[in-house]
């Protein structure tokens, strides 16, 4: 069982030695040697922070070899080493660890990090409503306002049959950026279908995408049809049936006969079913006494106003509803017409699963603390997200693999997200730093070693002059 270390104090090893196995792993992207020096920086940091994440922790994170945090800083901003995408050749070769046959699950949602700054480029306003209007003279109205800005990311959660996880995104660029950068501006949904298209699996893999209403959108729906993908989202309110012009019904009409339709009731366990393994729940989530969720639904294959043939699924989870509203039912669109109700209903549960990421991604790697002005520089700070959870994943497959640890040490490892992962990876690190000291202490041209390596932890700018 692995003790969480304390959180106090800076998160650095003494030698890039200590982390021999992720200095691998960034070699295999194919960067020069200073940039894969920077990227180990990062990742490292992202890994073993304490306290909040940011630049300067990341240059002294390789104590004999410490930089200065504006040589980080600026070299995120460089545009050279970015190019080409690195992270790619890191996601195929995690894709070649998928040995499972089955359906890779693809779930699309977008995520935003709020900015104060006035200055910070391709930043937005939003959610800065003036709710209610302040008499003059009322002493509330003494209250500064901040107005809030955010950047916008669309991403995409690649889950394989086996439950590797790996994430794709495209930040969101403003149109005045864009026109500023020469770069072209995709909506969200525009960016979702180019992930769809551009997913680094085989031609006859079978794929499911799942998203909100936000990416129910003619765009995405025609680029999984070219791919031949199976998806499911929540239809959008405005949607209507098939029929003359003036005559065509609103989806959401259904729901005037609620207590007419036959309804099926059924019953979900996170831990059950055919897509349990996607889920990746720890162990007291797991077991017969879990509670199941239970679904009232009615199905339905209709022909849908610019959509096509597809199958409708209403579902709530209120029993006995006399009058149903759009807050209480939820209605499902999937051009899949085969799928029984449950495994429909089962299929859009996964979706969830990119909510827990996000915030996984915040709260244990910092994903949202960065603070640039240059948007370059944001964009290599998130493609360096990136390329953490890749390696965490990569050494998450590579442990469950190996036949060499015990049934239930392996079944540990499956089981962990990135909380655990950092503190398992975290653990590894540690001991090869304890093992490369007690290998220095046993000569003395060693242990000057160490006393050399010790001298240059201390940044170059806060060493006493002899």
């Amino acid at each position: 069982m692995l003790h969480n270390p304390p959180q106090e104090g800076p998160a650095m090893i003494m030698v890039s030695q200590s982390a021999r196995k992720l200095k691998a792993f960034i070699k295999q992207s194919k960067l020069g040697e200073l940039a894969q020096t920077m990227v180990l920086r990062m990742v490292l940091t992202f890994i073993m922070h304490r306290g909040r994440m940011s630049c300067s922790a990341a240059a002294g994170s390789i104590a004999s070899e410490p930089i200065h945090r504006g040589e980080l800083t600026r070299f995120m901003a460089r545009p050279r080493w970015q190019k080409h995408d690195f992270n790619e050749p890191l996601m195929r070769m995690l894709l070649a660890k998928e040995k499972k046959r089955g359906k890779f699950i693809f779930i699309i949602d977008a995520t935003m990090v709020t900015q104060a700054g006035k200055k910070t480029q391709n930043s937005y306003s939003t959610g800065n409503r003036i709710r209610r209007k302040i008499k003059k003279g009322y002493r509330y109205n003494k209250k500064k306002v901040v107005f809030k800005k955010v950047h916008c990311f669309t991403f995409g959660l690649l889950i394989t049959p086996s439950g590797i996880r790996i994430p794709i995104q495209i930040p969101h660029l403003t149109e005045e950026y864009c026109q500023e950068n020469g770069r072209e501006h995709l909506t969200t949904a525009e960016a979702a279908a180019q992930m769809v298209q551009t997913l680094p699996l085989d031609d006859d893999a079978k794929v499911i995408v799942l998203g909100d209403t936000a990416y129910e959108s003619s765009v995405v729906e025609q680029a999984c049809e070219e791919k031949g993908y199976t998806w499911v989202f929540p239809a959008n309110p405005e949607r209507v049936y098939e029929g003359p012009t003036g005559q065509r019904a609103k989806l959401r009409s259904r729901l005037k006969d609620w207590t007419s339709l036959s309804l099926k009731t059924i019953r979900l366990r996170a831990s059950t079913g055919k897509y349990a393994d996607y889920r990746r729940l720890s162990k007291w989530r797991v077991g017969p006494k879990t509670k199941p969720r239970v679904y009232y639904a009615y199905q339905e294959k209709r022909a849908v106003r610019n959509v096509g043939d597809v199958q409708l699924v209403f579902s709530t989870m209120k029993p006995d509803l006399e009058k149903a509203t759009p807050d209480d039912v939820k209605i499902l669109l999937t051009n899949a017409t085969w799928l029984s109700v449950r495994e429909v209903l089962e299929l859009y549960s996964l979706r969830w699963q990119i909510e827990l990421f996000f915030k996984e991604l915040k709260s244990t790697l910092g994903f949202g603390q960065y603070c640039f002005i240059d948007f370059q520089a944001v964009e290599a700070w998130v493609e360096l997200a990136i390329t953490t959870v890749l390696y965490l994943e990569y050494e998450r497959i590579v442990h469950i693999q190996d036949r060499r640890l015990s049934k239930d040490r392996r079944l540990w490892w499956s089981r962990q997200r990135l909380h655990g992962l950092c503190h398992a990876v975290r653990h590894g690190i540690e001991t090869e730093e304890l093992k490369y000291i007690e290998k220095r202490t046993k000569t003395s041209g060693g242990v000057k070693k160490l006393q050399r390596l010790l001298a240059a932890a201390i940044p170059q700018e806060y060493r006493v002059a002899a």
